[in-house]
Protein backbone atom coordinates (compact mmCIF):
# COMPACT_ATOMS: atom_id res chain seq x y z
CA UNK A 1 0.00 0.00 0.00
CA UNK A 2 1.11 3.52 -0.66
CA UNK A 3 -0.19 7.05 -0.82
CA UNK A 4 0.28 9.74 -3.42
CA UNK A 5 0.58 13.40 -2.55
CA UNK A 6 -2.17 14.81 -4.75
CA UNK A 7 -2.74 18.29 -3.32
CA UNK A 8 -0.95 20.76 -1.11
CA UNK A 9 -3.36 23.11 0.63
CA UNK A 10 -1.99 26.51 1.52
CA UNK A 11 -4.14 28.98 3.43
CA UNK A 12 -3.70 32.46 2.02
CA UNK A 13 -4.79 36.02 2.68
CA UNK A 14 -4.63 36.71 -1.07
CA UNK A 15 -4.99 33.56 -3.21
CA UNK A 16 -4.72 35.50 -6.51
CA UNK A 17 -1.39 37.06 -5.57
CA UNK A 18 0.02 33.72 -4.41
CA UNK A 19 -1.32 32.02 -7.53
CA UNK A 20 0.58 34.48 -9.73
CA UNK A 21 3.77 33.77 -7.80
CA UNK A 22 3.48 29.95 -7.73
CA UNK A 23 2.24 29.71 -11.31
CA UNK A 24 5.29 31.64 -12.48
CA UNK A 25 7.68 29.74 -10.18
CA UNK A 26 6.40 26.26 -11.09
CA UNK A 27 5.04 26.84 -14.62
CA UNK A 28 1.56 26.05 -13.29
CA UNK A 29 -1.81 27.40 -14.44
CA UNK A 30 -5.07 28.12 -12.61
CA UNK A 31 -7.19 24.96 -12.83
CA UNK A 32 -10.21 25.95 -10.74
CA UNK A 33 -11.65 28.81 -8.72
CA UNK A 34 -14.22 28.60 -5.92
CA UNK A 35 -16.86 31.20 -5.07
CA UNK A 36 -14.94 32.21 -1.93
CA UNK A 37 -11.90 33.14 -4.04
CA UNK A 38 -9.92 29.97 -3.33
CA UNK A 39 -7.88 28.79 -6.32
CA UNK A 40 -6.41 25.47 -7.40
CA UNK A 41 -3.29 25.65 -9.52
CA UNK A 42 -1.33 22.88 -11.18
CA UNK A 43 0.42 21.71 -14.31
CA UNK A 44 -1.27 22.56 -17.61
CA UNK A 45 -1.93 18.82 -18.06
CA UNK A 46 -4.51 19.13 -15.28
CA UNK A 47 -5.48 17.03 -12.29
CA UNK A 48 -4.29 13.55 -11.39
CA UNK A 49 -0.81 13.58 -12.88
CA UNK A 50 2.46 12.92 -11.10
CA UNK A 51 2.76 16.51 -9.84
CA UNK A 52 0.51 17.65 -6.99
CA UNK A 53 -1.81 20.59 -7.41
CA UNK A 54 -1.80 23.47 -4.94
CA UNK A 55 -5.02 24.73 -3.42
CA UNK A 56 -4.75 28.33 -2.27
CA UNK A 57 -7.52 28.52 0.31
CA UNK A 58 -8.85 31.91 1.40
CA UNK A 59 -8.09 32.41 5.10
CA UNK A 60 -7.00 35.49 7.05
CA UNK A 61 -5.56 33.58 10.00
CA UNK A 62 -4.31 30.01 10.34
CA UNK A 63 -6.95 27.43 11.24
CA UNK A 64 -6.84 26.28 14.85
CA UNK A 65 -4.92 22.98 15.23
CA UNK A 66 -3.17 23.49 11.86
CA UNK A 67 -0.62 25.70 10.26
CA UNK A 68 -1.28 27.35 6.92
CA UNK A 69 -0.11 24.26 5.02
CA UNK A 70 -1.39 20.68 4.96
CA UNK A 71 -1.22 17.69 2.63
CA UNK A 72 -4.10 15.94 0.87
CA UNK A 73 -3.28 12.30 0.13
CA UNK A 74 -4.82 9.73 -2.24
CA UNK A 75 -4.51 5.97 -1.98
CA UNK A 76 -2.62 4.35 -4.86
CA UNK A 77 -3.39 0.64 -4.62
CA UNK A 78 -5.89 0.42 -1.76
CA UNK A 79 -9.04 2.05 -0.45
CA UNK A 80 -9.31 5.18 1.63
CA UNK A 81 -10.37 3.07 4.62
CA UNK A 82 -7.41 0.71 4.28
CA UNK A 83 -4.97 3.61 4.15
CA UNK A 84 -6.57 5.34 7.13
CA UNK A 85 -6.24 2.14 9.16
CA UNK A 86 -2.60 1.74 8.08
CA UNK A 87 -1.84 5.35 9.00
CA UNK A 88 -3.47 4.91 12.42
CA UNK A 89 -1.28 1.84 12.99
CA UNK A 90 1.74 4.00 12.12
CA UNK A 91 0.74 6.52 14.81
CA UNK A 92 -1.70 8.92 13.12
CA UNK A 93 -4.76 9.95 15.09
CA UNK A 94 -8.12 11.40 14.10
CA UNK A 95 -8.46 15.17 14.21
CA UNK A 96 -11.75 17.03 14.46
CA UNK A 97 -11.46 20.45 12.84
CA UNK A 98 -15.21 20.85 12.43
CA UNK A 99 -15.57 18.75 9.28
CA UNK A 100 -18.88 17.01 8.68
CA UNK A 101 -19.32 13.25 8.67
CA UNK A 102 -20.31 13.22 4.97
CA UNK A 103 -17.12 14.82 3.65
CA UNK A 104 -15.08 13.01 0.99
CA UNK A 105 -11.97 13.16 3.18
CA UNK A 106 -10.84 12.21 6.67
CA UNK A 107 -8.63 14.52 8.72
CA UNK A 108 -5.80 12.90 10.64
CA UNK A 109 -2.73 14.21 12.40
CA UNK A 110 0.75 12.78 12.44
CA UNK A 111 2.48 11.93 15.75
CA UNK A 112 3.66 15.56 16.08
CA UNK A 113 0.18 17.01 15.51
CA UNK A 114 0.52 18.07 11.84
CA UNK A 115 -2.87 17.79 10.12
CA UNK A 116 -3.39 16.06 6.78
CA UNK A 117 -6.36 14.71 4.82
CA UNK A 118 -6.91 11.33 3.19
CA UNK A 119 -9.22 11.80 0.23
CA UNK A 120 -11.93 9.39 -0.84
CA UNK A 121 -11.23 9.60 -4.56
CA UNK A 122 -8.51 7.37 -5.92
CA UNK A 123 -6.39 8.99 -8.61
CA UNK A 124 -4.14 7.21 -11.02
CA UNK A 125 -0.42 7.88 -10.44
Amino acid sequence: MALRLSEIVLESRSPEELARFWCAALDYVVLDQEEDGSLEIGPSSGFGGPQPTIILSTRDEPTQHRGRLHFDLNALASTQEEEIQRLRELGATDLDIGQGCDEGWVVLQDPEGNAFCVLKAVLEP
